[in-house]
């Protein structure tokens, strides 16, 4: 799993709350047993018309939105079903940190395996970042895991609180796998007691 420990980047805003992760990536496309191509998908229905062609109101078509590795949304991010298949989506397409005041549970867990930070932040300042991206024209921002705070193109930093365990296992790099693997020799110990 990459790393995260901090990341300068175009911020999108995204100013829709219970976004469900069939609007993510719709089951149609979960047909494939790879993370690759995904991104190509993502919020399908938003980006595209019914025949295929791009919408251009959508962010994530406009010039710098396509640029965009931070989405800043509503409350409810990541709602519904538990598939993977919608942080797989994102991640292909180059999302690596939302920021939202909430998230769906099993969505959360799905990030945290896969790289991806979720920071939680209350309504009024996600709706107060979004005002602020748009206001500097895509200025890229600073979402920094380290110091645990975002810092906007003014200079103005906003701080936010994390799990520990996620902190560590994003800045670490570290899948289930890894993870697991850590305990190699206790793991061995117990098996030579078998």
């Amino acid at each position: 799993m990459e790393k995260f420990d901090r990341l300068t980047a175009i911020a999108a805003p995204l100013p829709l709350a219970n976004v469900d992760t069939d609007m993510i990536l719709p089951a149609r496309f979960m047909k494939g047993l790879t993370r690759c191509g995904l991104g190509a998908h993502l919020f399908r229905e938003l980006r595209y018309t019914p025949d295929g062609a791009e919408r251009a109101d959508f962010i994530l078509n406009h010039p710098a939105g396509r640029q965009a590795r931070v989405l800043v949304a509503e409350r409810n991010f990541g709602c519904g079903s538990s598939r993977e298949h919608a942080v797989w989506a994102l991640a292909d397409f180059g999302i690596r940190c939302v920021v939202a005041p909430s998230f769906g549970d099993i969505f959360a867990g799905n990030a945290r395996k896969n790289g991806l930070l979720l920071v939680r932040l209350p309504d009024g300042i996600c709706e107060r970042l979004r005002a602020d991206i748009a206001r500097a024209q895509f200025a890229p921002l600073t979402v920094d895991l380290i110091e645990q705070r975002i810092l906007l193109a003014s200079g103005e930093a906003i701080g936010f609180a994390i799990d520990p365990d996620d902190r560590r296992t994003l800045i670490e790099g570290l899948d289930d796998i890894t993870r697991t693997l850590r305990h190699d020799a206790a793991i061995a110990r117990y098996e030579a007691r078998l």
